[in-house]
């Protein structure tokens, strides 16, 4: 029997899409139960997008950009969903993005449906959910997926791990602000954009997207058939960030059908052993003996009297039931 939300989900209601995300977010044992099967229903409609992740550091202008490129979507008669994953927000309990407040004109159109992710104990866990939802709004009819990372620590991999497409956002600069830009986010960037070309910046922002095209030509693309691309743009006057759409174009045509077929396929086998690592860990921590060691053997470490290697042979041992 199928869930009651499958058939209004994908007939594009927004109420059963939002409920579903919900459902798939939730931690309770039944629930994700309901949701696995939910999943498993939805799975043969999803797909159908156009992925893109985005990244870049507070203070980029990321709300204002994608509001921006996504109205310029909309235009083209195209859908949007945009999933903001917040590894951060586990320290206050919430996403500290605030996106459809900041997103006020896009988050009114019934062609766009916006979500923060929720506070998860790991970086692991926020993207599952995450994945999850790209394939939930994908089902509802969405074909334009953007999903959006503060920029900060390990969740840029996260996230250029499930798109076709991975975007950096960068602020005008040069020389030894270079230096600032994590190599290993660079080294993902399919496209780099300078914003807030605008202004007195204007120039700054030009020179800084021929100083990271240089910077780009030392290193190897991270996808097959691209050559990765640096452009400008406003996101506060508009410029350039219609044109961004046609590098995307671009982008879907050099790599092809097949490359983003098997790019997905990749990444699916990665989400599967992510799943198994998240899964096991779950249950590591509900162990009623791990659970009963664990204090000690915690104290034990801080204290330096047990290395983490030997406590964590501890605990594992207790999972098995040695």
């Amino acid at each position: 029997m199928s869930d009651p939300l499958l058939e209004p989900l994908l007939a594009g209601d927004r109420r059963a899409l939002a409920q579903a995300i919900t459902l798939i977010e939730s931690t309770r044992a039944d629930h994700r139960e309901r949701a696995d099967a939910l999943l498993a229903e939805v799975l043969p409609h999803s797909g159908r997008s156009v992925r893109l992740g985005i990244t870049g550091v507070p203070g980029v202008g990321k709300s204002t950009f994608i509001e921006r490129f996504g109205l310029s979507l909309l235009e083209r008669g195209r859908s949007l969903s945009v999933l903001a994953i917040d590894p951060s927000s586990k320290r206050g309990g919430g996403s500290i993005l605030g996106d459809k407040t900041r997103m006020e004109e896009l988050s009114r159109r019934t062609a766009a449906f916006i979500r923060p992710s929720p506070a998860g104990a790991t970086l692991g866990g926020v993207a599952r959910r995450t994945r999850e939802a790209m394939l939930l709004v994908e089902a509802a009819g969405f074909d334009t997926v953007i999903v959006e990372t503060v920029g900060v620590g390990q969740s840029e991999t996260a996230v250029a791990d499930m798109v076709d497409m991975f975007i950096v956002l960068l602020l005008p600069g040069g020389g030894d602000d270079l230096q600032g830009i994590k190599r290993g986010v660079i080294e993902l960037a399919d496209l780099i954009v300078v914003n807030k070309a605008d202004g007195d910046l204007k120039a700054a922002a030009k020179r800084s997207a021929a100083d990271y095209q240089h910077a780009l030509r030392m290193l190897r693309s991270p996808t097959v058939g691209w050559t990765p691309e640096v452009t400008t743009c406003s996101a506060q006057t508009g410029d350039g960030v219609v044109e961004i759409w046609d590098v995307v174009e671009r982008f879907n045509a050099a790599v092809g059908p097949q490359g983003i077929a098997r790019r997905r396929a990749e990444q699916a086998r990665a989400w599967m052993w992510n799943e198994v690592g998240e899964t096991l860990l779950t249950e590591l921590r509900r162990h009623p003996e791990v659970k009963r060691l664990v204090g000690g053997l915690e104290r034990e470490v801080e204290a330096g009297r047990a290395t983490p290697a030997a406590a964590a042979r501890r605990m594992l041992e207790a999972f098995h039931g040695r």
